[in-house]
């Protein structure tokens, strides 16, 4: 259906608008480009064992739950950073389910731990989240400028999301673990190499889409060729009917945006407290990649406080963003039985703080 949905809204509006839609499309490609690069840059590391080693040498590592989950919380946003949420939230889940589960903890920290800090650690680069590069693309800055303005509001949201799931699952991990299950060493090639020059190319260039989905789609025809990964494994984590979906109702709204100036308006009249709230709102009612196509598709005043909103509002409810389709079916793959519910509960007490965090820690660097 919301693939179905995004091909009639691009028919709509290159009827309406052409040049209105290309313009939308435009800034809206390179995104979701990158997104597909950094998920088969993933899907080879996680064939080569990686993400596994990580989670299992975590659980080793760790002497209790608090331990292993500020491990956790370190590893969800040096994956986030590097290789976009929706890569942390694909592979990481299950893994740390499995390392919870190695040491006898509950997973439930863990399990939402994964979801909550992947979208609140998508501030840190462009390529951590597609409405990084939504909102921004336009100004062409490397990783390095970049991280330069977001790296305070992005460790504040950080670092306020995993003090609040702390709190909230501090019975949970403060239970006794168990003698932690060996698993196999990860194999250190092709998997480790993508990464790497995923991430680099991440920080060095200002565009890297086309040359991260190079380096993806290499590394995935090498596998999928000597036979370790299956064309079918690459299409279900691609989801190519979502992503398609998705990229038609942002260029939908877009458009949308470029036509009818009520958003533009808007935003012009809100300090940037009103601009993150605004942003979440949005992001909610239609997902966030949409609602960042339409709030950007003018400049605005309050960019990176757009971008709070844009990343951290998703972490309300499930319509906020891909992360949370993602996370569902990796949790569900793992035998784990996530619940929306619980999900938004714990939601409802990070998202305003950790916006405020971010706000503040924004302001206080100048660059709101």
């Amino acid at each position: 259906m919301l693939a179905l949905g995004g091909v009639v809204g691009l028919i709509v509006v290159f009827s309406v608008n052409a040049h209105a839609a290309r313009a939308a499309a435009s800034q809206d490609w390179s995104p979701f480009v990158l997104v597909s690069g950094l998920l088969l840059i993933g899907l080879v590391a996680d064939g080569d064992g990686l993400f596994a080693a990580a989670g299992n040498t975590l659980a080793r590592l760790s002497s209790n739950g608090v331990v292993l989950f500020f491990g956790a919380a370190l590893m969800i946003s040096v994956v986030t950073a590097l290789l976009n949420l929706d890569t942390s939230v694909a592979f990481l889940t299950p893994v740390l389910v499995y390392a919870a589960r190695s040491r006898g903890s509950a997973e439930a920290p863990l399990l939402y731990g994964c979801l909550l800090l992947s979208n609140a650690g998508s501030l840190f680069l462009p390529g951590s989240n597609l409405t990084n590069l939504i909102v921004l693309g336009h100004l062409r800055l490397t990783g390095a400028q970049f991280l330069a303005h977001a790296w305070a509001p992005a460790t504040a949201a950080l670092v306020v999301t995993a003090v609040v799931v702390l709190i909230a699952e501090r019975r949970e991990l403060s239970e006794k673990s168990l003698e932690i299950q060996p698993t196999k060493r990860p194999a250190l090639g092709l998997g480790l190499v993508a990464v790497v020059a995923g991430a680099v190319l991440v920080i060095v260039m200002p565009s890297p889409a086309l040359a991260v989905a190079g380096v993806g789609v290499v590394a995935t025809a090498l596998r999928v060729t000597r036979g370790n990964i299956k064309p079918g494994h690459v299409a279900q984590v691609l989801g190519v009917p979502v992503l398609v979906g998705l990229f038609g109702v942002a260029v939908t709204l877009g458009t949308v945006g470029r036509l009818w100036s009520g958003p533009t308006v808007l935003l012009s009249h809100l300090d940037v407290w009103g601009t993150a709230a605004l942003a979440g709102v949005s992001s909610i009612l239609v997902n966030n990649l949409p609602a960042a196509s339409m709030l950007a598709a003018r400049s605005s005043a309050h960019p990176f406080a757009l971008l709070i909103g844009l990343n951290l509002g998703p972490n309300l409810f499930v319509t906020g963003s891909l992360a949370w389709l993602l996370w569902l079916r990796a949790a569900r793959l793992a035998g784990a039985r996530p619940s929306l519910k619980k999900a938004s509960q714990l939601g409802a007490w990070v998202v305003p703080a950790s916006m405020a965090a971010a706000i503040l820690a924004l302001l206080g660097a100048g660059h709101g």
